[in-house]
C-alpha cells in the first residue's frame, strides 16, 4: 500500500506542476500553438533521464523514492517521460525492432484512439 502512496503523492505533485507550466508559457508564448505541452514533454524526459542515471550509479535500493519521484511526480507531470525512458530502454537493449514498433505504435494508435473517441463522442453526445 506504501507504494500506491508514493505514486499518489508524486502524481499529484506532478500534475499541479504541468498545469502551472502550462500555465505560465502559455501567457509567455500564446496559445496558438501548444508549446506548453512540448515544453513539459521535453522537460519531463530531460529530468526523467536524470533522475534514472542518477539512480542507476549512486542509489541502491531507491524503489520507494523511485515511485515517488519518477513515477509519480515524473509520471504526473508527464507520461510522455515514462515513454521515452521506455523507448530508450529497448534501444539500449538493442531490441531495435521492438523500439521502432513502441514509438510508432504508441504514437500511432494513440492518435488514431482520440479520434476514434471523438468521433463516438460526437455521434452519442450530438
Amino acid at each position: 500500500m506504501n507504494s500506491v502512496l508514493y505514486v499518489a503523492l508524486g502524481g499529484g505533485i506532478g500534475a499541479a506542476s504541468r498545469y502551472m507550466m502550462d500555465i505560465a508559457i502559455g501567457r509567455t508564448m500564446g496559445s496558438g500553438f501548444p508549446y506548453g505541452t512540448m515544453s513539459v514533454n521535453i522537460l519531463g524526459s530531460l529530468l526523467m533521464g536524470l533522475l534514472i542515471g542518477w539512480m542507476s550509479m549512486k542509489i541502491n535500493d531507491g524503489q520507494s523514492l523511485r515511485l515517488f519521484l519518477a513515477t509519480g511526480i515524473l509520471g504526473g507531470f508527464t507520461t510522455f517521460s515514462a515513454f521515452s525512458l521506455d523507448a530508450i530502454t529497448l534501444f539500449e537493449r538493442k531490441a531495435h525492432a521492438a523500439f521502432a514498433a513502441y514509438v510508432a505504435g504508441s504514437v500511432i494508435l494513440a492518435i488514431l484512439a482520440l479520434m476514434i473517441g471523438l468521433w463516438i463522442s460526437r455521434k452519442v453526445f450530438a
